[in-house]
């Protein structure tokens, strides 16, 4: 059976949507975790877009320059609140979502 190609594209996605559910399951376990709402929101909300991204790739959606926009805009979004916390769950997150951003504006260009 031939093995299934994925792009760096698709793969920055998939691991971004991990990271991201991993940071946001990760800072409802933090002791404040109220100080950690947008932290959580953020990243539940890049994860789906993320996931969605991977799998529009797949299917050679023909939204997926507009989708990789979208998910580059969201991903440093996510980045953004995620580098403010010195957990190294956020920290780990803020860097996957940069590289994911990375990978989806060069699928775009």
């Amino acid at each position: 059976m031939d093995s299934i190609q994925f792009s760096d594209c698709a793969k920055a996605c998939l691991v971004c949507s991990l990271a991201c559910t991993t940071c946001a399951s990760a800072c409802l376990q933090e002791e404040k975790v109220e100080m950690m709402r947008e932290c959580i929101t953020r990243c539940l909300e890049c994860s789906d877009i993320c996931m969605l991204c991977a799998k529009a790739e797949q299917r050679e959606s023909i939204f997926l320059a507009d989708m990789c926009q979208i998910c580059a805009k969201i991903c440093d979004w996510c980045a953004e609140e995620c580098i403010k916390h010195a957990s190294e769950h956020c920290q780990q997150c803020a860097e996957t979502c940069h590289q994911c951003a990375i990978e989806c504006r060069r699928m775009a260009a």
